[in-house]
């Protein structure tokens, strides 16, 4: 095969696009006449390479998009509920619309003779009696590299849709255009970059969008109706197109959220289960939403979400990858395997404890609590501990916790000989027993914490909304609210009014470099 300049330059344009003018790796356009033949074959090898792998996932994309618009098509006719149905378009149509924006992404070239243009349809224009702001973008200079003074010959207006809780607003963005009557030269401010391209929505309403769906828990068809009562009905399906488009632009920002939580040495790890539906039967299963926390103790306040479609142990592997620290988790079977590869288990207390204090709710049981006493022995000394060191706190320990640890565990064995096998008591103090050196591994980690609540109150907002959820069995949907709930419940760990945090991302993250995204972590943030 024989390779040339200009065979090279052609591939590395198409593979380009219209973006920077390098590919991944590389920091600068390579000089192609200057290559030599053996490097001429080897940049087209690897262009040839490039493209093939970003066709393929293009194709992958393309087909996944005609799955679900299959899948709208078959929901219709089935027999679900209104509110079902609804739930169920919304999320279709918010997947079928992050699909659109991930290919866009790989493939942003548009037909030369503007065909696409002609291909959108006519915005309708916002209503007249909305209030208007105008927001007037002119050039940083009204004198012409020439010399001369530029001229204000006329101006572009873009009107985007803002919100405030109850109230609507229009922001008119004017952009003056001015000219140099010697030279010719037309000067025009940019166009400011927004999340969603040529798109209405500002990034304030966009956040109260997101904030209401994953936080108010409130389903789009919903907020639809809130919204017509404030004046303008927006369309579910709009909605859900919006919520796709953010979901993919905001995930570069959760990838860099996880990154720096599994830097952590300690964390908590919690699962709950969700429905899942299943257009094609009608049917839902149990999904679950896989919770990762750093502690109370940790300087960095984060909790991030993993959508799977079934509790398997390897979605834990999976997301934790290759991170060697202590995972502080209850007794489920799917952690097991990594304590085989060097994480180190410790137990949740509150776990054991649950166990005799339910048979006291339930029984009164004497034994349950006198159990109950000693507990709270281990709870009186961490409370003592809270404000502490790793250091200090783990002396104390040392000091107070172990001798009462170490009663708990003679009293536990001496109650286990005197209660039958198989009862509730006994039960209840085998759980104990079997785990008792990951339940006190605390005591001798001063970085760890007693139990696993703090993941456990993390969930619990979320447990309490997700009867508004109905994830398509694409995964997406759930993946994409775990993504964007990392977001916005870290933003809250942090003591962040979550709509003005989601707001401020949506204006600054389009324009922020991709080496200052951490910029906008929630532990890390600050108002513009």
């Amino acid at each position: 095969m024989r390779c040339s300049s200009g065979h090279a330059r052609i591939l590395f344009q198409f593979l380009c696009g219209s973006g920077s003018g390098t590919l991944p790796g590389m920091t600068s356009t390579p000089d192609l006449a200057t290559l030599s033949t053996d490097e001429l074959r080897q940049l087209a090898s690897r262009l040839l390479e490039e493209m093939r792998g970003k066709q393929a996932l293009i194709d992958k994309l393309t087909h996944e998009m005609a799955i679900l618009k299959r899948l709208k098509f078959a929901a219709s006719s089935e027999a679900f509920t209104g509110e079902q149905q609804r739930m169920l378009f919304e999320t279709l149509d918010t997947d079928i619309e992050a699909l659109t924006a991930e290919i866009e992404l790989l493939a942003p070239t548009e037909p030369a003779n503007g065909d696409h243009k002609k291909q959108q349809p006519k915005r309708a224009p916002l209503p007249a009696s909305l209030p208007r702001k105008d927001i007037r973008h002119e050039p940083d200079s009204t004198t012409c590299g020439c010399g001369c003074q530029l001229q204000r010959i006329g101006e572009d207006v873009a009107e985007k849709l803002d919100y405030a809780p109850g109230v609507f607003t229009v922001e008119r963005h004017v952009r003056g255009k001015w000219v140099c009557r010697q030279c010719e030269t037309l000067v025009q401010a940019p166009v400011p970059p927004q999340i969603i391209d040529k798109g209405i929505p500002t990034a304030g309403l966009l956040a109260n969008v997101l904030v209401a769906k994953y936080v108010d828990h409130l389903p789009l068809y919903r907020q639809s109706g809130i919204y017509g009562r404030a004046g303008l009905a927006i369309a579910d399906s709009t909605l859900a197109q919006w919520v796709g488009v953010c979901g993919v632009q905001l995930q570069p920002l959760v990838d860099a959220l996880s990154q720096e939580l599994l830097a952590q040495p300690v964390l908590h790890a919690d699962e709950t289960p969700v429905a899942m539906l299943k257009p094609g039967n009608g049917k839902t299963h149990r999904a679950y939403l896989w919770s990762y926390c750093s502690t109370s103790m940790s300087a960095m306040n984060a909790v991030v979400f993993d959508f799977a479609e079934s509790r398997a142990g390897r979605h834990a592997g999976k997301f934790l990858g290759n991170w060697q620290g202590t995972l502080i988790c209850d007794d489920f079977a799917g952690y097991k395997a990594l304590f085989r590869h060097g994480i180190v288990e410790a137990g949740c207390m509150a776990h054991a404890r649950r166990k005799f204090h339910e048979l006291y709710a339930n029984h009164q049981s004497q034994i349950a609590e006198e159990a109950l006493k000693l507990f709270g022995v281990l709870y009186d000394v961490e409370r003592q501990v809270q404000d502490l060191d790793a250091r200090e706190r783990q002396e104390v320990r040392q000091r107070l916790g172990k001798p009462a640890a170490d009663t708990l565990q003679a009293w536990l064995l001496a109650q286990r000989q005197r209660v039958p096998d198989g009862s509730a008591t006994a039960k209840a103090i085998n759980y104990s027993l079997e785990r008792w050196g990951p339940l006190t591994h605390y005591l001798r980690d001063g970085t760890v914490p007693i139990d696993n609540n703090w993941v456990e109150n993390q969930i619990r907002p979320i447990a309490i909304g997700k009867k508004n959820w109905l994830f398509a069995g694409s995964l997406r949907a759930g993946q994409r609210a775990a993504a964007v709930m990392s977001l916005l419940h870290s933003a809250r760990l942090n003591d962040h009014d979550v709509h003005a945090y989601m707001k401020d991302v949506l204006e600054r993250l389009p324009t922020l470099p991709a080496n200052r995204v951490r910029e906008l972590l929630p532990h890390r943030w600050t108002p513009a």
